[in-house]
């Protein structure tokens, strides 16, 4: 019986560090910008198209 007591506190305290953890995250404004990681998968990256020119130039 003393396990189960052993094993809930830890679960609560567990609960309360993700909480913690979430309500810095909110405080900090790690989630701020709800739009951008929506679009970017279709941003163009400059570096990409580079790097790729360089590996495989076009042939004439």
């Amino acid at each position: 019986m003393s396990t189960i007591f052993f094993l809930i506190g830890c679960s609560v305290l567990v609960a309360i560090v993700f909480l913690l953890a979430f309500l810095w995250a909110q405080n900090n404004g790690q989630n701020t910008d709800l739009y951008t990681p929506s679009i970017r998968i279709l941003m163009d990256d400059a570096d990409d198209k580079q790097t790729t020119e360089e590996q495989f130039p076009a042939s004439k």
